[in-house]
């Protein structure tokens, strides 16, 4: 979108550049992400460029980001190195959900006694996963955290708005 700067010219408005990744969980976050899209979507196409975010997009990119807002634990080792393939291109990295921030409920099976991960050892490792699951912060370094099952729509604005702020997208 082009906007008339201070000098009297058209420039391109800049826009923040987000990236939504989802890891083990329910995706509950997502659905109140997608949610508030219907309330503020008029806004918001002319603030960010949402760069990845499978639930919006089909043609999603990994490259530079402003903000990755990462949804659920990590349960795999391919998933972690995802994750910190993620957090090299993000400036801020935002942990969403109860999953992300405390690998909780997706972690339970950190807890299991013995017998129980005996029992469920083939799918552990028919699907890949790993040994433990972790939370977001366990791998890499969280600059924010959005608590919940699911995350709260306000904190989620607020985080977001600040973002806005810092990234000088909106004064």
């Amino acid at each position: 979108m082009k906007v008339t700067g201070i000098n009297g010219k058209k420039e391109m408005q800049k826009k923040l550049r987000v990236g939504w990744f989802t890891f083990t969980c329910c995706e509950d976050s997502t659905i109140v992400m997608t949610e508030v899209m219907n309330e503020h979507w008029e806004e918001w196409k002319r603030l960010i460029d949402f760069r990845h975010a499978r639930v919006l997009r089909t043609d999603n990119t990994l490259d530079e980001l402003d903000v990755a807002f990462v949804e659920g634990a990590i349960s795999s080792d391919r998933q972690a190195e995802r994750l910190k393939e993620i957090r090299d291109k993000a400036k801020r990295v935002v942990a969403v959900g109860a999953c992300a921030v405390i690998g909780m409920p997706s972690s339970q099976r950190n807890l299991f006694d013995e017998s129980t991960k005996r029992a469920i050892q083939f799918l552990v490792d028919r699907f890949g996963q790993s040994e433990k699951v972790r939370s977001v912060k366990e791998l890499v370094q969280v600059d924010a955290e959005l608590p919940g099952c699911p995350m709260s729509e306000q904190k989620f604005l607020e985080v977001l708005e600040g973002y806005l702020k810092e990234f000088n997208i909106v004064h």
